[in-house]
């Protein structure tokens, strides 16, 4: 074809990118792979074979790993741990940087070998996902560099199991990998059955960056590998990127365990966009957030909501636009959409559309591959909210949609789903867009553009998109613990006497529900008994019913969240104010509770508490995150939502403030758990708060066995948060039955904590949900 010719049809030639140098690499290897454990490779074994999706050739012979080898990975990673940590931020931030310099040098190496592997387009992986992959170990190098200046309360949780996804394999080890190694952990990763050679090209380069042996441990294999990782008693932390089935599962199987968790899940994200929005910008956006790896992306913009007025419009331009996307060779620098990656896949995708009878469906007009995994782009209009196809994850090329009319309808349809990863929107008007993504539920929202990602800006969800973030200041707090070792928490019981009543006229304590007092469903109560053995009062035994009461009335209290700090701040210095006068009547009651002599000492803690989370109230900020983009990333503070909280039963008003007073802090509504065998002093605390001007449901307190009310505590749907500070261990009970909707948890695994000490910080985190919008600024 001539130059004039080419001009003339304006076609797109084939350019080609050579697969040499990958597929040497591969043969260098022998073509065929064992695990990485303790810094060497074991004699690999024709287990599964690995290959390319565009056209089905075998690429390699990859090796099942065995309970034996998984044992040898966690034992290396375990022996390195301590002189990993030991080595220092700035002894870990060389090797980081080292590791993010090999990087750039192997860069075209690895985006071939990851478009062989997967399938993408190689514009992709060469041109977002290496330059990312690279950009999180430059940025996790400088962490472990201020790790000491920046967090010296900090230390490495240990041995993290870490599990990857098939849809970006060397990205996500990135983002798990980077973070672990920066704060002194060790690593057991698992890339997916599906794609595993860019994590064994990684297990080089960490070899050639002079990585200490068992640092960095690769295990390759299907999903029963994943299970020996999550089911090993020497890892610390378990961090999964992958589906919300198998999240939901892993959050069950270590539930009790002690290990810390994060989960980066699926998504069902929405793209919305205004009558005032570019429309031709939008539509491009739009390939980007669908298209972009074949859809096969957890927060792709698979949910399009167009406004009416211009739905008509919008949709033709779409139609046009995906009839001129290129399918074809991944290995091709003209291709917009490369292949899916398995047959497996595939057909699932295939099989949800051609059974979906709802709306209308449109397959792109394009040339389709006569090999490979291959689906064309598709648009399905007219659904229902509630169709299967707009509440489900489809994790394909397969866009649905459906329109709205203002702007309050918009996020109405947003925010109906059980996912809340990730949103963008569309408008030139920018008090519109600034009013409408504070108020989506995900944890990622991108105005004006989508798919942005960065190293120093977390990622993560809310509800079933799991919880936890990956990279930021924030991401580092899945792998670290505050330093210092803890104590066990003896459980205890309710004291017992058989004296009378210490006051003749009965006070008739209930429960606090929705600003009032309230009497048991159950109807019973129990006694309770001062050291002497003498009756101080009858406290009420609430059951389930009371709790989906309780839930009902915080539920009810939303307007809180949308409080000021100030007003916040002022309800709370109120609060201290009313319980500094009554100081010496609560200092006797919990000194009758307990038999001790401390009680003024814990009211007048208590009233400190009280005074520094008014004082945060209003100054625990979010920031803007230095992206590299002409633009911001505004890294909001958000309220969790409904925090259930089971009280500490050693500090019976003490604990019971410091859970209280930072969650209400930060906007969110309680359900509180009274200390099981001093409750009394709970239910005198109501009585302070009725007359602080808290509004009805923002505090709702119970009494009662524990052990009775976590199970449908945590199991309640309506419930965001559970904390448990009980000395009943209750933390298998509590994260298992959270697995439902993948419920934030907070357990104490029977450790005793000093409630003495200031501990509003961790506090006022665990209440907070980090938001990031991104904001580009510039024509």
């Amino acid at each position: 074809m001539t130059v004039k010719e080419i001009f003339e049809s304006m076609d797109y030639g084939p350019a080609p990118e050579s697969a040499a140098d990958a597929l040497a690499w591969i043969v260098d290897q022998g073509a065929a792979f064992g695990q990485f454990i303790n810094g060497t490779w074991t004699e690999p074994r024709q287990d599964f074979q690995s290959k390319n999706p565009a056209n089905g050739e075998t690429l390699a012979d990859l090796t099942q790993a065995s309970q034996d080898e998984i044992d040898a990975a966690v034992s290396a990673a375990r022996k390195a741990q301590p002189k990993w940590e030991k080595l220092g931020g700035h002894g870990r931030a060389k090797t980081l940087y080292a590791i993010a310099r090999l990087l750039q040098k192997h860069s075209r190496l690895f985006a071939v070998l990851e478009t062989l592997d997967n399938g993408k387009p190689i514009r992709e992986s060469r041109d977002i996902d290496i330059p990312l992959v690279q950009r999180h170990f430059y940025y996790h190098a400088g962490m472990a560099q201020l790790m000491e200046s920046e967090l010296p309360d900090a230390q490495a949780l240990g041995v993290c199991g870490q599990i990857v996804p098939w849809n970006f394999p060397l990205l996500m080890l990135a983002w798990k990998v980077a973070p672990a190694l920066a704060m002194g952990n060790t690593v057991v990763l698992k890339p997916a059955e599906y794609t595993s050679l860019t994590a064994l090209l990684f297990a080089d380069i960490c070899h050639q960056a002079g990585v200490p042996a068992g640092v960095v441990n690769i295990v390759t294999g299907d999903g029963a590998v994943g299970e020996m990782i999550t089911a090993h008693p020497d890892i610390d932390k378990i961090a999964f990127t992958g589906s919300t089935d198998v999240g939901r599962k892993i959050r069950q199987s270590t539930a009790g365990s002690g290990k810390a968790l994060t989960l980066e899940l699926g998504g069902k994200s929405p793209y919305i966009v205004f009558d005032d929005a570019d429309i031709d910008s939008a539509i491009e956006g739009l390939v980007d957030a669908i298209w972009f790896n074949q859809g096969q992306v957890c927060c792709a913009g698979s949910r399009l909501l167009v406004q009416e007025g211009i739905a008509d419009r919008f949709y033709t331009r779409l139609k046009a636009r995906m009839d001129g996307l290129r399918l074809g060779n991944p290995l091709d620098k003209c291709i917009d959409v490369g292949a899916v990656v398995d047959p497996v896949q595939l057909q699932t995708i295939t099989d949800m559309v051609s059974t979906n009878t709802d709306g209308e469906t449109y397959h792109a007009n394009v040339d389709m591959p006569v090999e490979g995994c291959f689906y064309p782009p598709t648009l399905i209009t007219g659904l229902a909210p509630s169709a299967r196809l707009m509440q489900e994850e489809i994790f394909g090329p397969v866009l649905v949609s459906t329109t709205f009319r203002t702007p309050a309808e918009a996020v109405a349809l947003a925010n109906n789903t059980r996912y809340g990863l990730a949103a963008t929107l569309w408008s030139e008007n920018i008090n519109l867009a600034l009013d409408i993504a504070p108020k989506l539920v995900a944890g990622v929202v991108w105005v004006n553009a989508t798919n942005l990602f960065d190293a120093a800006a977390g990622f993560g969800g809310t509800r079933e998109s799991g919880f936890g973030r990956e990279g930021g200041w924030e991401g580092l707090a899945a792998y670290t613990k505050p330093k210092g070792a803890t104590k066990p928490l003896k459980p205890l019981a309710a004291l017992s006497g058989d004296k009378g009543p210490v006051d003749p006229l009965d006070r008739t304590p209930k429960l606090y529900i929705g600003g009032k007092q309230t009497r048991p469903d159950g109807g019973y109560s129990r006694a309770v008994y001062g050291k002497t053995g003498a009756l101080l009062g009858q406290a009420p035994i609430a059951n389930r019913k009371d709790v989906r009461n309780a839930v009902e009335a915080a539920q009810a209290a939303k307007g809180w969240s949308g409080t000021t700090g100030h007003l916040r701040a002022q309800i709370l210095y109120y609060i201290a104010e009313n319980l500094s006068a009554r100081a010496g009547e609560f200092a006797s009651r919990l000194n009758a509770l307990t038999g001790g002599r401390s009680g003024a000492k814990e009211v007048d803690t208590a009233i400190q508490r009280l005074f520094t989370c008014a004082a945060w109230a209003d100054k625990y900020d979010g920031q803007a995150h230095g992206v590299p983009i002409r633009g911001v990333a505004l890294a909001m503070k958000e309220p969790v939502g409904v925090i259930g909280a089971l009280c500490p039963d050693e500090a019976p008003l003490l604990g019971l403030v410091s859970v209280m007073a930072p969650a209400i802090a930060m906007g969110n509504r309680v359900v509180l758990v009274a200390s099981d065998p001093f409750p009394l002093a709970a239910t005198d605390f109501y009585q302070v708060l009725e007359t602080s001007d808290v509004p009805a449901g923002v505090v709702n307190i119970l009494t009662g066995p524990h052990g009775d009310l976590a199970k449908p505590l945590a199991g309640h749907m309506d419930v965001d948060a559970l904390w448990s500070f009980s000395s009943t261990d209750l933390a298998a009970t509590i994260e298992r039955e959270s697995a439902g909707n993948l419920k934030r948890t907070w357990v104490n695994n029977g450790a005793a904590r000093n409630w003495s000490h200031d501990d509003s910080r961790a506090f006022l985190q665990a209440s907070t949900e980090i938001k990031n919008i991104w904001i580009p600024y510039g024509e």
